[in-house]
């Protein structure tokens, strides 16, 4: 099983003749995921690595019944493009765009929840099921079929942790970068709570970074609602207060958020925390250990 795509996901690529968009939808056409449509305005009837294009979300939509959108359009652009896909009836968006304006998030964010779509970024990967499905700018020969669940808020050590835990020959039920921008969707908790009420999820490793209270939120609900193990690294943990880091979300600010407070929580939680990422298979391992 998997989480929020699989086989049977039919997704749109919004901005799929541009650079990005191309590129990326030869790539996950390569891997077979189920893309059944491009959007890009004025360009309809013409298609991009035999996708056929359209003009509007809509259009695509009722032309071939999609489901899921990424979008790959500059950032000036995404907020509206995200409205488009979720006005028009698309169940999961996933945003790729890099540098989206806070505000345009803000306003965007209420209109989802009230039309009931998902979103995953933006400035994120994407996700991964690996075996079914691949919407996003992931590396796919790095993932394995498996039992792990693999949330993220850093696409780099995304890469770098999936990579290890598949040398080690732990296969993921679904990867899912997060991004790390200070507004976005879908964050850890609610990812938790999918891993947890999936049968073939066994664990889950959680990416977090300093800043904000994503972590310490998250590891409170793992101490009260999770029953699967969960591992977890902190990136950034030697960065000094308020120095910025790569991800707009990840600073510390006025003493909190710091990687001490998170790991704390998380221990508390009786999440073990690797203090380096090729630590991680072996926490892994000795959680795993317990269950027998």
């Amino acid at each position: 099983m998997s989480i929020l795509v699989n086989k049977d996901t039919k997704l749109v690529v919004q901005g799929i003749t541009g650079r990005d968009g191309k590129f990326h939808t030869g790539l996950m056409n390569k891997y077979g995921t189920n893309i059944v449509a491009g959007v890009s305005p004025g360009k309809e009837g013409e298609s991009v690595e035999g996708v056929p294009v359209f003009n509007s979300v809509e259009n695509a939509v009722k032309a071939t019944g999609a489901n899921t959108s990424i979008i790959f359009v500059p950032a000036a652009y995404a907020a509206d493009a995200i409205l488009e896909a979720s006005e028009a009836g698309i169940a999961l968006v996933i945003a790729i765009s890099e540098g989206v304006p806070v505000q345009d998030m803000i306003r965007v964010t209420p209109i989802l929840k009230q039309n009931g779509t998902l979103l995953i970024g933006p400035n994120c990967p994407g996700l991964i099921t690996p075996g079914q499905s691949l919407v996003g700018i992931l590396p796919a020969m790095i993932f394995k079929e498996g039992n792990i669940g693999f949330i993220s808020r850093s696409g780099t050590l995304t890469y770098e942790v999936v990579n290890l835990l598949t040398l080690n020959d732990f296969g993921q039920t679904t990867c899912v970068g997060i991004g790390g921008d200070p507004v976005a969707g879908l964050y850890f908790i609610d990812l938790l709570e999918r891993f947890e009420n999936d049968p073939e999820t066994v664990a889950v490793v959680l990416i977090g970074e300093i800043g904000g209270d994503a972590e310490e939120q998250a590891a409170q609900f793992i101490a009260e609602k999770m029953t699967k193990p969960v591992v977890a690294f902190i990136a950034g943990q030697t960065a000094p207060p308020g120095k910025r880091m790569g991800h707009a979300g990840a600073i510390i600010s006025s003493g909190s958020g710091t990687a001490v407070e998170k790991i704390a929580a998380f221990n508390r939680a009786g999440v073990p925390v690797a203090k380096e990422p090729a630590e991680i298979p072996e926490l892994l391992r000795k959680k795993l250990a317990e269950l027998k």
